[in-house]
């Protein structure tokens, strides 16, 4: 069995999850509108850049889950899978998905969005385990705050090593890691077979450069 390691936004989804989950807000009057849809645009230009400070990000993007009960918040995930997740999921993803799956390989998504969004969205996509920023609880409600090293830039291989210390059975010496994006060059330098997907400029530069393999989900398969 190998590890076969994704990234999810823009790479299995054709959209950016955490994004659109802000805008999802913006549309309930959740938050603020004109000013978090400000924010959360600034914010996915700075990623996008290479440039995000994900600390300040996570503080605003958090913050709603400490705002809401558990209910509501329930409720409203249920409509954004439908309505903004569901049309993005990549056909070719999903094949994809699957022939890791039938080769017997261990499949986990690593992403920079937090668990609360991401959670459903991986087990709609059937993998076999999920490392995300987690959102921190107390008393059965996010606070706001974040638990633990996120999951972004090198904090992805921090935590994936963290990963591996309770999966001793896998390894990242004939591992799979498939990204779209620059901040996943740390992760990608990691394994064995580095996959650039749909890439950014930066990242098909750098995939180019080091001749790894350059792979597009959003054109029709053969």
């Amino acid at each position: 069995m190998s590890l076969a390691i994704f990234d999810l936004d823009n790479t299995l989804l054709s959209c950016d999850s955490d994004h659109a989950w802000g805008e999802f807000l913006v549309e309930q009057g959740a938050v603020d509108g004109e000013a978090y849809r400000r924010a959360n645009d600034q914010y996915l230009r700075d990623y996008r850049a290479g440039e995000l400070d994900i600390m300040a990000y996570l503080s605003m993007a958090l913050k709603p889950l400490a705002e809401h009960s558990e209910e509501q918040l329930n409720a409203w995930h249920q409509q954004f899978m439908a309505c903004k997740i569901e049309p993005h999921v990549l056909p070719r993803g999903e094949e994809l998905l699957a022939w890791h799956r039938q080769r017997g390989d261990f499949l986990l998504i690593v992403t920079a969005t937090n668990r609360f969004i991401t959670g459903p969205i991986a087990s709609r996509l059937g993998v076999d385990d999920l490392i995300a920023i987690e959102a921190e609880r107390e008393n059965g409600r996010y606070t706001g705050r974040v638990e633990g090293v996120p999951s972004y830039r090198e904090g992805k291989v921090t935590r994936v090593r963290q990963w591996l210390e309770q999966n001793p059975t896998l390894t990242l010496d004939d591992a799979w890691f498939y990204s779209d994006s620059i901040n996943d060059r740390y992760l990608l330098d990691e394994v064995a077979a580095p996959v650039a997907v749909d890439p950014d400029d930066e990242l098909e530069k750098l995939a180019r450069e080091r001749g790894w393999r350059v792979l597009s989900l959003r054109t029709p398969s053969a």
